[in-house]
Protein backbone atom coordinates (compact mmCIF):
# COMPACT_ATOMS: atom_id res chain seq x y z
CA UNK A 1 0.00 0.00 0.00
CA UNK A 2 3.16 1.92 0.72
CA UNK A 3 4.68 1.23 -2.37
CA UNK A 4 1.51 2.14 -4.31
CA UNK A 5 1.25 5.68 -2.78
CA UNK A 6 4.87 6.45 -3.03
CA UNK A 7 4.50 5.50 -7.17
CA UNK A 8 1.70 7.42 -7.35
CA UNK A 9 3.15 10.60 -5.21
CA UNK A 10 6.33 10.69 -7.81
CA UNK A 11 4.00 10.14 -11.15
CA UNK A 12 2.63 13.36 -9.87
CA UNK A 13 5.77 15.02 -9.35
CA UNK A 14 7.01 14.00 -12.63
CA UNK A 15 4.25 15.23 -14.64
CA UNK A 16 4.42 18.18 -12.59
CA UNK A 17 7.78 19.06 -13.61
CA UNK A 18 7.58 18.25 -16.99
CA UNK A 19 4.55 20.23 -17.23
CA UNK A 20 6.35 23.14 -15.65
CA UNK A 21 9.55 22.35 -18.03
CA UNK A 22 7.42 22.71 -20.86
CA UNK A 23 5.75 25.62 -19.94
CA UNK A 24 9.54 27.43 -19.19
CA UNK A 25 10.18 26.22 -22.96
CA UNK A 26 6.99 28.08 -24.60
CA UNK A 27 8.21 31.23 -22.47
CA UNK A 28 9.96 33.48 -25.21
CA UNK A 29 13.74 34.07 -23.88
CA UNK A 30 14.49 38.06 -24.19
CA UNK A 31 16.77 38.13 -27.22
CA UNK A 32 17.47 41.99 -25.87
CA UNK A 33 20.98 42.62 -25.94
CA UNK A 34 22.45 44.96 -23.16
CA UNK A 35 24.05 47.53 -24.61
CA UNK A 36 27.13 49.27 -22.78
CA UNK A 37 26.75 53.06 -21.98
CA UNK A 38 28.30 54.35 -25.13
CA UNK A 39 26.52 52.34 -27.42
CA UNK A 40 23.46 53.77 -25.86
CA UNK A 41 24.30 57.78 -25.32
CA UNK A 42 25.69 56.94 -28.81
CA UNK A 43 22.55 56.05 -30.20
CA UNK A 44 20.30 58.16 -28.63
CA UNK A 45 22.99 60.90 -30.08
CA UNK A 46 22.92 59.94 -33.07
CA UNK A 47 18.97 60.32 -33.22
CA UNK A 48 18.58 63.73 -32.51
CA UNK A 49 21.93 64.71 -34.82
CA UNK A 50 20.12 62.97 -37.62
CA UNK A 51 17.43 65.05 -36.81
CA UNK A 52 19.47 67.94 -36.79
CA UNK A 53 20.35 67.86 -40.49
CA UNK A 54 16.93 66.96 -41.90
CA UNK A 55 15.80 70.23 -39.50
CA UNK A 56 18.56 72.26 -41.00
CA UNK A 57 17.96 71.20 -44.00
CA UNK A 58 14.15 71.74 -44.82
CA UNK A 59 14.86 75.52 -43.14
CA UNK A 60 17.00 75.92 -45.86
CA UNK A 61 15.38 74.76 -48.63
CA UNK A 62 12.13 76.54 -47.42
CA UNK A 63 14.63 80.10 -47.90
CA UNK A 64 16.90 79.06 -50.91
CA UNK A 65 14.13 76.55 -53.13
CA UNK A 66 17.52 74.74 -54.02
CA UNK A 67 16.63 70.77 -54.75
CA UNK A 68 19.71 69.28 -52.74
CA UNK A 69 18.37 70.37 -49.64
CA UNK A 70 14.71 68.65 -50.09
CA UNK A 71 16.41 65.70 -51.41
CA UNK A 72 19.17 65.37 -48.75
CA UNK A 73 16.42 66.24 -45.74
CA UNK A 74 14.37 63.23 -47.05
CA UNK A 75 17.00 60.92 -47.00
CA UNK A 76 18.23 62.33 -43.50
CA UNK A 77 14.44 61.26 -42.58
CA UNK A 78 15.11 57.65 -43.20
CA UNK A 79 18.60 57.63 -41.28
CA UNK A 80 16.38 59.31 -38.28
CA UNK A 81 13.80 56.59 -38.99
CA UNK A 82 16.80 53.86 -39.05
CA UNK A 83 17.96 55.11 -35.61
CA UNK A 84 14.28 54.77 -34.27
CA UNK A 85 14.52 51.03 -35.21
CA UNK A 86 17.73 50.01 -32.84
CA UNK A 87 15.79 52.26 -30.35
CA UNK A 88 12.81 50.49 -30.05
CA UNK A 89 14.95 47.04 -30.42
CA UNK A 90 17.01 48.20 -27.64
CA UNK A 91 13.78 49.27 -25.81
CA UNK A 92 15.90 53.01 -25.44
CA UNK A 93 13.72 56.46 -24.75
CA UNK A 94 13.27 58.37 -28.00
CA UNK A 95 15.23 61.82 -27.58
CA UNK A 96 13.01 63.07 -30.52
CA UNK A 97 9.94 62.26 -29.54
CA UNK A 98 7.32 64.44 -29.78
CA UNK A 99 9.78 67.59 -30.87
CA UNK A 100 9.26 69.80 -33.86
CA UNK A 101 11.39 71.25 -36.14
CA UNK A 102 14.42 73.27 -34.37
CA UNK A 103 13.57 71.69 -31.10
CA UNK A 104 16.00 69.16 -29.62
CA UNK A 105 16.56 67.53 -26.31
CA UNK A 106 20.45 67.75 -26.15
CA UNK A 107 21.59 70.78 -25.57
CA UNK A 108 24.66 70.70 -27.55
CA UNK A 109 22.79 70.06 -30.70
CA UNK A 110 20.28 72.68 -30.02
CA UNK A 111 22.90 75.59 -30.01
CA UNK A 112 24.35 73.99 -33.35
CA UNK A 113 21.49 74.11 -34.82
CA UNK A 114 20.83 77.82 -34.32
CA UNK A 115 24.24 78.69 -35.29
CA UNK A 116 23.66 76.40 -38.89
CA UNK A 117 20.27 78.27 -39.46
CA UNK A 118 21.67 81.77 -38.81
CA UNK A 119 24.28 81.02 -41.12
CA UNK A 120 22.33 79.11 -43.96
CA UNK A 121 19.87 81.84 -44.03
CA UNK A 122 23.06 84.12 -45.25
CA UNK A 123 23.11 83.17 -48.73
CA UNK A 124 22.96 80.29 -51.33
CA UNK A 125 26.47 79.72 -50.19
CA UNK A 126 26.45 80.00 -46.99
CA UNK A 127 23.73 77.76 -46.70
CA UNK A 128 25.51 75.16 -48.93
CA UNK A 129 28.72 75.42 -46.69
CA UNK A 130 26.22 74.39 -44.02
CA UNK A 131 25.33 71.42 -45.55
CA UNK A 132 29.10 70.74 -45.54
CA UNK A 133 29.52 71.63 -41.81
CA UNK A 134 27.04 68.71 -40.84
CA UNK A 135 27.76 66.07 -43.60
CA UNK A 136 31.47 66.73 -42.29
CA UNK A 137 29.95 66.22 -38.58
CA UNK A 138 27.93 63.55 -38.97
CA UNK A 139 30.81 61.33 -40.41
CA UNK A 140 33.27 62.21 -37.93
CA UNK A 141 30.59 61.36 -35.07
CA UNK A 142 29.54 58.17 -37.13
CA UNK A 143 33.24 57.15 -37.14
CA UNK A 144 33.14 57.33 -33.53
CA UNK A 145 30.22 56.13 -32.68
CA UNK A 146 31.46 52.38 -35.09
CA UNK A 147 34.51 52.55 -32.93
CA UNK A 148 32.45 51.99 -29.61
CA UNK A 149 29.84 49.73 -31.24
CA UNK A 150 29.92 45.97 -30.16
CA UNK A 151 26.78 45.31 -32.04
CA UNK A 152 26.52 44.26 -35.60
CA UNK A 153 23.40 45.44 -36.27
CA UNK A 154 24.04 49.08 -34.79
CA UNK A 155 27.45 49.10 -36.86
CA UNK A 156 25.31 48.06 -40.25
CA UNK A 157 22.82 50.99 -39.91
CA UNK A 158 25.86 53.58 -39.43
CA UNK A 159 27.89 51.84 -41.75
CA UNK A 160 24.84 52.86 -44.62
CA UNK A 161 24.29 56.39 -42.89
CA UNK A 162 28.27 56.56 -43.23
CA UNK A 163 28.19 56.05 -46.94
CA UNK A 164 24.68 58.53 -46.79
CA UNK A 165 26.78 61.42 -45.71
CA UNK A 166 29.51 60.47 -48.13
CA UNK A 167 27.19 61.28 -50.79
CA UNK A 168 25.75 64.03 -49.11
CA UNK A 169 28.90 65.80 -49.06
CA UNK A 170 29.61 65.02 -52.56
CA UNK A 171 26.37 66.85 -53.58
CA UNK A 172 27.23 69.81 -51.50
CA UNK A 173 30.74 70.20 -52.62
CA UNK A 174 29.65 70.31 -56.06
CA UNK A 175 27.03 73.69 -55.65
CA UNK A 176 29.87 75.10 -53.17
CA UNK A 177 32.28 74.57 -56.31
CA UNK A 178 29.87 75.81 -58.98
CA UNK A 179 29.35 78.82 -57.22
CA UNK A 180 32.94 79.87 -56.12
CA UNK A 181 35.12 78.09 -58.70
CA UNK A 182 37.46 76.67 -56.37
CA UNK A 183 37.88 72.94 -54.85
CA UNK A 184 35.74 72.49 -51.62
CA UNK A 185 37.84 73.29 -48.62
CA UNK A 186 37.69 70.89 -45.45
CA UNK A 187 35.41 72.56 -42.78
CA UNK A 188 35.62 69.53 -39.99
CA UNK A 189 37.06 66.16 -41.32
CA UNK A 190 41.06 66.40 -42.55
CA UNK A 191 41.60 67.65 -46.30
CA UNK A 192 42.56 64.47 -47.02
CA UNK A 193 39.80 62.89 -45.68
CA UNK A 194 37.41 64.97 -47.70
CA UNK A 195 39.70 64.96 -50.92
CA UNK A 196 39.51 60.89 -51.44
CA UNK A 197 35.79 61.19 -50.75
CA UNK A 198 35.79 64.22 -53.39
CA UNK A 199 37.74 62.19 -55.69
CA UNK A 200 35.06 59.11 -55.97
CA UNK A 201 32.61 59.07 -57.35
CA UNK A 202 28.20 58.73 -56.13
CA UNK A 203 28.04 55.22 -54.19
CA UNK A 204 25.22 53.16 -53.81
CA UNK A 205 24.57 52.93 -50.40
CA UNK A 206 21.39 50.23 -50.17
CA UNK A 207 18.68 49.99 -48.46
CA UNK A 208 18.52 50.93 -44.52
CA UNK A 209 19.06 47.23 -43.00
CA UNK A 210 15.35 45.67 -41.60
CA UNK A 211 15.93 45.10 -37.39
Amino acid sequence: MIAKKFSVLIAAFLMALSASLYAAERVPRSTTTLLSAEETADLTFMREEEKMARDVYLVLYDKWDLDVFSNIASSEQKHMDAILKLLKKYKLTDPAANTLIGQFTNADLQELYNTLVAKGLLTDLDALLVGGIIEETDMRDIMLAIDRSQQADIDSVYENLLCGSRNHLRAFALGIEAITTRPYAAQVLYQEEVDEILSSPMEQCGEIPLL
